[in-house]
């Protein structure tokens, strides 16, 4: 499999819902898109619905990777949210967070080192 942009983040999301799970979180859904973005993974856990943007990088050499999640994002994400919240009414609190995926042989990577921001940033 090659290391194109897609089978990467795939790969990114596919280890950031494994971890999730293991945390006890159920994944309501992966890349749910509308015309304002697009939310990586949909998580609850507890009291909270988490909208989780998936950053996967080899290594920190030029920053953090939660740092590429610009304020422009994170607002395309907040609109995004607010859709499906309108599509799937919940009293849930919700809650954005970033996951960080290093993993510094591509597909290669055989455990992806994981940091996890929880209310990485808010309304």
């Amino acid at each position: 499999m090659p290391n194109d942009k897609r089978s990467l983040g795939a790969f990114g999301e596919d280890a950031a819902c494994r971890y999730l799970k293991r945390r006890g979180y159920r994944i309501l859904g992966r890349n749910f898109s509308c015309r304002f973005g697009e939310i990586d993974v949909i998580a609850r856990r507890g009291r909270y619905v988490a909208f989780v943007e998936v950053k996967l990088r080899k290594n920190a050499d030029h920053g953090a990777a939660a740092e590429f999640v610009t304020a422009a994002k994170q607002r395309r994400v907040i609109l995004t949210a607010e859709r499906w919240l309108q599509q799937n009414p919940t009293d849930l609190q919700p809650r954005f967070d970033v996951i960080e995926v290093y993993a510094p042989d591509g597909l290669d990577t055989k455990r992806p080192e994981i940091h996890h921001l929880e209310d990485a940033y808010s309304l």
